[in-house]
């Protein structure tokens, strides 16, 4: 097995000091007025010798691993990855990395992948919590990682909540239907007792008794590892099953999809059988025929709010996020598939 270098035998080889190198390697040079000769004497032995520093034990000396972890439920979904594209820019800038994972909305992945962040000394956490990991993260804050969670959150923990007003963006669609003569209004959810998906729920029972409509509800058992067929399939007798449904709103983007698809295997129309609002934009909706109205969230906003919480405490000018839910507004983009 091929010994591993380290930086004292980098400043041997070069006869330097191991301070030398390590000024050189994190980009100190300058400052520490290396001259531009030796720093690239440096980097071309470095680059020669394949040399790679070690994170873990940089992040032992310096006490920071310059590593951000990001938990989302799924990195594919078009809505986390956009905010983690974002995060991810906005951290680089910072000199920060992002390692990302993705839970399914599991607990034990969850777990798992919080154990493998500790494990890689980690400077701070931006989550999507799953159920029942309220003890994990209140254990990391016990031992003071900074910790800002995103789109859902735990009431009763102190941590600092990035959210939108779900139950308002689902009202205002609510509205936008009942303004444009429709009353046989179907909501598409998923069992659920997370924050964002109760609120969403509760604004569509606002509306329904607001305007005193009948309550179409379907409720999916949704394990986050299911396929889009499962999905399709119980959408589209859903839909059989009630045909005085004259329009829904489906309460993710992954349930507008596989929505779309039972709708099409129907053969109905849209929106002169059934009108359609998603909650949550897709960057496609705008290119579907008809293109699709939908609730769409402040991603740029989102993204912002995560990064500046959490770097005030990873710059020093916080200890730790303060316990506070941060609600940003919904946008709804009124497409074809919504109007008569």
């Amino acid at each position: 097995m091929k010994k591993k270098v380290s930086i004292h035998d980098i400043a041997r080889q070069l006869n330097v000091s191991a301070a030398t190198i390590s000024f050189v390697l994190n980009g100190k040079a300058t400052e520490k007025r290396i001259s531009e000769e030796m720093e690239q004497r440096v980097l071309n032995h470095v680059k020669e010798l394949g040399y790679r520093p070690n994170r873990v034990a940089k992040s032992l000396r310096t006490g920071k691993s310059k590593i951000i972890g990001m938990l989302v439920e799924g990195i594919a979904d078009p809505f986390f990855a956009a905010i983690a594209r974002i995060v991810e820019e906005q951290a680089y800038k910072l000199d920060y990395k992002i390692f990302y994972a993705s839970t399914e909305n599991d607990t034990r992945v969850a777990r798992d992948v919080i154990g493998a962040f500790r494990d890689t000394q980690v400077d701070g956490y931006i989550i999507v919590p799953t159920p029942g990991i309220e003890e994990d993260i209140q254990q990391l804050m016990d031992d003071n990682f900074p910790v800002v969670l995103f789109d859902r959150y735990f009431p009763g923990l102190a941590t600092c909540n990035i959210v939108v007003d779900n139950f308002d963006g689902v009202y205002q669609a609510m509205r936008h239907f009942v303004k444009h003569q429709y009353k046989n209004i179907a909501f598409v959810t998923i069992h659920a007792a997370q924050t964002q998906m109760r609120d969403r729920l509760n604004g569509y029972h606002h509306a329904i008794n607001e305007y005193g409509l009948t309550p179409i509800l379907k409720t999916i058992g949704f394990d986050g590892k299911s396929g889009p067929e499962k999905l399709t399939a119980e959408i589209k007798h859903f839909l059989q099953e009630n045909p005085q449904i004259d329009a829904v709103l489906f309460a993710t983007n992954y349930l507008a999809i596989s929505g779309l698809e039972a709708i099409k295997q129907l053969g109905l129309s849209i929106p002169g059988d059934v009108a359609v609002i998603g909650f949550d934009d897709n960057t496609h909706f705008s290119l579907f025929s008809p293109s699709i109205t939908a609730v769409a969230q402040p991603i740029q906003e989102i993204s912002e709010h995560v990064m500046q919480q959490l770097m005030a405490c990873l710059t020093g000018t916080e200890k730790a996020p303060a316990k506070k839910t941060i609600v940003l507004q919904t946008k709804l983009i009124i497409r074809e598939s919504s109007q008569k």
